[in-house]
C-alpha cells in the first residue's frame, strides 16, 4: 500500500474511534484501543490537531474539532432530501418511542447517516451507536441491498436466524413489499423495520428504519404504516405525486 494512502487510512482509523460513547480520549486509551505506541498516535494526533480535525481539551484530552462541522454541513447540504428525512425521522421516533434512524448505500457499505435523539429509552437494542451496518443482519441493509440488486454478504452469522431465509425470495418480497424486517438476526432480542426513501422520480435515496426490542413485532402492521406515512412524507415534499412517482396523495393532506 503507497505510504500517502496507508497514511490516509491510519488517520480515518483514529477519527472514527471518537463516537457517541467516546466523544473524547487520551493519549494512552486511545494508544491501547487502537493497538498502536503513544509514540506514533501522538504524532498522528499532533497532525490532525493541527489541522483542525481534532482538538485538544486542557485536560490532556482529544476531542473532535470544529472543521469536522463545516464538512458536515457542506455534505448535508449536498443532500436536499437530507433535513426532510431527519425530521420524518425524528417524528417517528418520538410517535414510537423506538431508536429511528436513516441510512445509505455506499458501494457495499451500509451506512448509518442519522440516528433519532427520541427513542431511546426501554430496553436496549443492537446498534444504537453503529456507524456501518451489516447488509444481512439489518432491515436497512436488507432493504438497500434488496433494491441495489446485490448479493447477501454469508458471514458473519451472529445468531442461529442470521441468513437463515433464501436470499433471492426474500429481496424480491422486499422490494414488492417496499419493507424489509429482521427478527433476532444481528443480536437476540433485536429486530428491524426499514422503508425505502425515495425521490421525486422513484430512485431509493436511503433507507428509514427502526430498531425494536423482537417483541415489540407484534405492532408491525402499524409500525409498518408509520414508517410508510413518513417516506411518504418525504417524497411528497420532494415533489413525487405517486408511488414511485405518480399520484401520491401525502398522509398530511
Amino acid at each position: 500500500m503507497p505510504r500517502t494512502l496507508a497514511t490516509v487510512e491510519q488517520a480515518v482509523r483514529v477519527l472514527e474511534y471518537f463516537d457517541a460513547d467516546h466523544t473524547e480520549w487520551t493519549l494512552s486509551d486511545l494508544a491501547r484501543a487502537l493497538a498502536l505506541p503513544t509514540s506514533t498516535l501522538h504524532e498522528q494526533l499532533s497532525t490532525l490537531t493541527a489541522s483542525g480535525l481534532l482538538r485538544r481539551t486542557g485536560r490532556g484530552r482529544y476531542q473532535l474539532g470544529w472543521r469536522l462541522l463545516k464538512l458536515s454541513s457542506a455534505l448535508y447540504g449536498s443532500l436536499p432530501w437530507y433535513s426532510l428525512a431527519h425530521a420524518e425521522m425524528e417524528r417517528l421516533a418520538r410517535g414510537t418511542g423506538l431508536l429511528a434512524f436513516v441510512s445509505v448505500l455506499q458501494g457495499e457499505q451500509v451506512i448509518c447517516i442519522a440516528r433519532s435523539v427520541q427513542g431511546r429509552g426501554g430496553a436496549a437494542v443492537e446498534g444504537e451507536t453503529r456507524f456501518e451496518l451489516p447488509p444481512h443482519a439489518t432491515a436497512s441493509g436488507k432493504l438497500l441491498y434488496a433494491y441495489a440488486g446485490l448479493p447477501r454478504p454469508a458471514e458473519p452469522l451472529y445468531t442461529p436466524r442470521t441468513c437463515s431465509s433464501d436470499w433471492l425470495e426474500e429481496a424480491a418480497h422486499v422490494r414488492a413489499a417496499e419493507l424489509a424486517a429482521t427478527e433476532d438476526e444481528w443480536a437476540l432480542g433485536t429486530s428491524s423495520l426499514a422503508v425505502p426513501l425515495r425521490a421525486a422520480g422513484g430512485e431509493v435515496l436511503a433507507a428509514l428504519g427502526v430498531s425494536l426490542p423482537t417483541p415489540r413485532l407484534r405492532e408491525r402492521e402499524a409500525l409498518t404504516r408509520r414508517l410508510h406515512d413518513a417516506a411518504a412524507e418525504v417524497a411528497w415534499a420532494l415533489g413525487a405525486r405517486g408511488r414511485n412517482g405518480e399520484g401520491l396523495v401525502s398522509p398530511m393532506h
